[in-house]
């Protein structure tokens, strides 16, 4: 598959407590018309989650890649790291899109991205059209107690990243999510100085999906989704899997995909198989429409 050509600006929306930065791709070769927005997870910011990813998808005109509070180039106006909320989350996401008069579009997110995105569908059903998952948060397991135990683990690791110890709260959130992953010293220290970047955003931001763990009708959610494919790493958790293969068998609307060779960085290891994927899922989607 080859990448197609695109041009790339960059833009800050200054919102009452946020200067939000967000980048735009466009395809010029791509009479489509369709937008996608990609909501990065937490530690790392949009260009470095998604740029390669997207340079492979030939279906979209126009590709939209925010940096969420705490992460990226985003930062409060005061300069200083705040606690914040998934629902802040999504109501950021929902003023960036009304500012940029973008009432229909498809919706891609990533690990804390993808439970932002899956509010998103929830709060605005007729303004989000075809969806993709990259192990979103809050489906973690099949069991729901599993899965708020499992983010108390979370905040355990965040503990660490307000201190002079955060590698050591790094590499137990990597434990957490990734226990299977395969290590090598390059790519740990690769993994940890990127998550690294902004420790106390980082912590917030795993703080603050703990929190809406707790409050969440992950049942409902799920209800209010339209057409998703689903992408889980191969060497991901078995029960994460189960899970997302038991929403597949029950949800006509919903597509699972295993990622081979790669774990919970599936879009930083895999970006040009998962973009043929999303490229393939579209082209299914609108068929079906049409």
């Amino acid at each position: 598959m080859k990448a197609p050509q695109f041009n790339v600006e960059q833009r800050i929306l200054k919102l009452a407590d946020q200067h939000l930065t967000y980048r735009l791709y466009r395809h010029p070769a791509v009479e489509s018309g369709r937008r996608l927005v990609l909501v990065h997870g937490a530690g790392v910011g949009g260009r470095d989650t998604w740029e390669m990813l997207q340079s492979f998808l030939t279906h979209w005109s126009e590709i939209l890649v925010p940096d969420m509070r705490g992460t990226g180039e985003t930062h409060y106006a005061d300069e200083q790291e705040h606690a914040f909320t998934v629902q802040e989350l999504v109501a950021d996401l929902g003023a960036l899109v009304d500012h940029l008069g973008w009432w229909e579009f498809d919706l891609g997110g990533y690990s804390l991205g993808g439970l932002v995105s899956m509010l998103y569908k929830q709060q605005h059903s007729d303004r989000v059209q075809k969806q993709f998952l990259l192990e979103s948060a809050a489906l973690d397991r099949p069991d729901w107690q599993s899965t708020v135990q499992l983010r108390e683990r979370y905040s355990d690791a965040a503990v660490y990243l307000r201190t002079d110890n955060r590698e050591t709260g790094i590499r137990q959130f990597l434990d957490t999510i990734s226990p299977n992953r395969r290590i090598t010293e390059q790519t740990e220290r690769l993994t940890i100085a990127r998550l690294g970047q902004r420790p106390e955003g980082f912590a917030n931001a795993l703080d603050a999906v703990t929190k809406a763990i707790r409050d969440v009708d992950r049942e409902s959610v799920l209800a209010a989704q339209g057409d998703v494919s689903s992408f889980i790493g191969g060497q991901s958790v078995e029960l994460m899997h189960q899970l997302h293969m038991h929403l597949a068998d029950g949800m006509p609307n919903w597509h699972y995909f295993h990622v081979a060779g790669t774990d919970h960085s599936l879009p930083f290891q895999k970006p040009r198989q998962i973009a043929r994927i999303m490229n393939a899922e579209l082209e299914r989607f609108t068929s079906r429409l049409g």
